[in-house]
């Protein structure tokens, strides 16, 4: 870690803490080593900097190309691991970036929605996960946010200190047998695959 994303760990770690009860649940399962992807739930602006902090060694983050923009974002964000993306369609720059992100052995957060949930609820996959699966063969750990759609809504409503949880189900491992389906829809039901173990993560 560099020292802005290690004093950007800690803060958030202090921030979840103090302000919103922070519980992670089954953060053995968590790989620590190697390529990995992170796949969660959307559901606030909080989610990166607390998913982040799931994993011991620093995560590399998609984030909306636009913030760079902002003067003092723009100089910070790259500086904590941000990939710069733009949501207008699909960024195939953006998707090579993560690639070889995880090619070289890196963690990287996902989100399988593609954007932040409007009611909280969960939506379904889009295929840019998958096709970093296809890609790569990085194993998929799924984790649940509970609660961060409560403490800072999507369309405003204002911050509310209410408890948050994060789940971390079990690794999926892919390999290239289950890249010789018939290639129709691949990287969607991919993507979709991913988003059905997060569907099952329950709150404990």
């Amino acid at each position: 870690m560099n020292f802005y994303y290690w004093l950007g760990y800690h803060l958030s770690r202090l921030v979840g803490r103090l302000f919103f009860r922070l519980r992670v649940v089954h953060r053995e399962r968590m790989l620590q080593d190697g390529p990995v992807i992170l796949a969660m739930n959307h559901q606030s602006y909080l989610d990166p900097p607390l998913a982040g902090i799931t994993c011991d060694r620093a995560v590399y983050f998609l984030a909306r190309r636009t913030l760079l923009d902002v003067p003092l974002l723009g100089r910070l964000l790259p500086k904590l691991n941000v990939i710069p993306v733009n949501q207008e369609g699909i960024d195939r720059s953006a998707l090579k970036a993560l690639i070889r992100v995880l090619k070289a052995g890196n963690a990287a957060l996902v989100f399988p929605e593609g954007s932040r949930t409007v009611d909280g609820s969960l939506q379904s996959a889009e295929p840019g996960l998958g096709l970093v699966i296809a890609k790569t063969l990085a194993p998929v750990v799924p984790m649940r946010i509970f609660g961060a759609h409560e403490a800072l809504p999507r369309g405003g409503g204002g911050l509310h200190f209410v408890p948050i949880t994060i789940v971390i189900g079990e690794p999926i491992l892919f390999t290239a047998a289950d890249l010789n389906s018939p290639a129709k829809d691949l990287y969607k039901r991919l993507s979709q695959r991913v988003m059905d173990a997060i569907a099952a993560l329950r709150l404990i």
